[in-house]
């Protein structure tokens, strides 16, 4: 018995021993394995989340698809009623024509003025030379009025031959004031009709104006004709549809959300003590809470660029006198690498990721 006893003491410390020897390599091998790894487990998939809102106001007619089923880049969802954009679209290519219309109209106005004002400078010349012409035949009958006044006082020349040359002076006189006026008159017309040519030429200019801001309506006009028709600009499932046929929407109003399913990617919310150790580029190991079987693969991507306290609503502002300090999360961005087909994964789902550090 006593021989036993040694024995069974000595198989208790190899036990023992070999535990310990067990106890300390699994430590040895946690403590290597957690520093070659960062883990969180704040991390999510994530995905482009389109909210669908309406670019018209109108009436919906026709609703192309059924809550969480899945569309195609380029599928119509949701067409509206275009009766009264198609004729905002008439009226306004109407109203461009008359204004190309009237473009021409003035520009032929401007140009008769423009002939109208060079007729009447070519009127104001000619009696500018009738006003010389009248001016030498009263200068003529004054002469021959002054020489008559002189033989009349020798007794040359009758009483009556007098008269006659004081008569052709006064008429000379009087063709020579008329022709001052007519060609004060022709000035006056001609520097009228140029102001009026320059303004009709102006007007000109306002007409093409008038066909670029018709243009513009159109452009516009064109634009909310093609937004009445909601076009999915890539592959994803179509969701919180809240709107029916025949509902009345105002521009701005949500009608539905359209999430991309196939391009996701996973934000985690590392601490900033773990941010020293992560660098782009590093392999991630992702495990998703949903299939905890599963095991996906990604890249380090990107960082956040701030803090996720200072995306919140309300900042913490740490100048305050109750100040306790608090590790902060900082967003990064993990690629996933191409999978193979699977479980269906979606924007949202829980993960676990460990990056490899070392």
């Amino acid at each position: 018995m006593e021989e036993n006893e040694p024995k069974k003491n000595n198989k208790k410390l190899v036990i023992g021993g070999l535990a310990a020897i067990v106890l300390i390599v699994f430590a040895i091998n946690s403590y290597i394995s957690g520093r070659a790894y960062e883990t969180t487990d704040n991390a999510q998939l994530d995905s482009d989340l389109l909210p669908v809102k309406a670019g018209v106001t109108g009436y919906i007619a026709d609703i192309r698809f059924k809550d969480n089923q899945e569309v195609k880049a380029g599928d119509t969802l949701i067409a509206f009623n275009t009766t009264e954009l198609n004729a905002e679209v008439s009226q306004i290519r109407a109203e461009l024509e008359n204004a190309k219309l009237n473009v021409g109209v003035s520009g032929n106005i401007a140009d008769a003025s423009i002939q109208s004002a060079n007729a009447a400078v070519f009127e104001s010349a000619s009696n500018e030379q009738g006003i010389q012409s009248a001016k030498a035949t009263y200068d003529k009958s004054v002469q021959d009025f002054n020489r008559a006044k002189q033989l009349l006082d020798i007794k040359a020349i009758t009483q009556n031959g007098y008269e006659q040359a004081q008569t052709q002076m006064d008429v000379a006189k009087a063709s020579y004031l008329k022709a001052k006026a007519m060609q004060l008159s022709s000035s006056s017309v001609s520097s009228g009709l140029k102001t009026r040519a320059v303004a009709e030429r102006k007007q000109v200019s306002v007409a093409r104006n008038v066909i670029l801001r018709k243009q513009a309506e159109l452009t516009a006009a064109l634009e909310r004709l093609r937004h009445a028709c909601i076009i999915a600009p890539f592959d994803g499932i179509v969701t919180k549809r809240n709107v029916q046929t025949g509902q009345f929407v105002t521009a701005g109003q949500s009608l539905c959300a359209l999430i991309n399913h196939k391009n996701l990617w996973v934000t985690a919310n590392f601490k900033e003590t773990q941010m020293g150790k992560i660098k782009t580029g590093q392999k991630v190991q992702i495990i998703v809470d949903a299939y905890e079987e599963k095991v996906l693969n990604g890249t380090i991507d990107s960082y956040g660029g701030a803090t996720g306290s200072r995306f919140a609503l309300l900042p913490p502002d740490n100048a305050t006198g109750n100040f306790i300090k608090i590790a902060q999360r900082f967003p990064v961005k993990i690629k996933l690498d191409p999978q193979t087909e699977g479980n269906q994964l979606y924007p949202g789902l829980s993960v676990l990721v460990k990056v490899k550090v070392n």
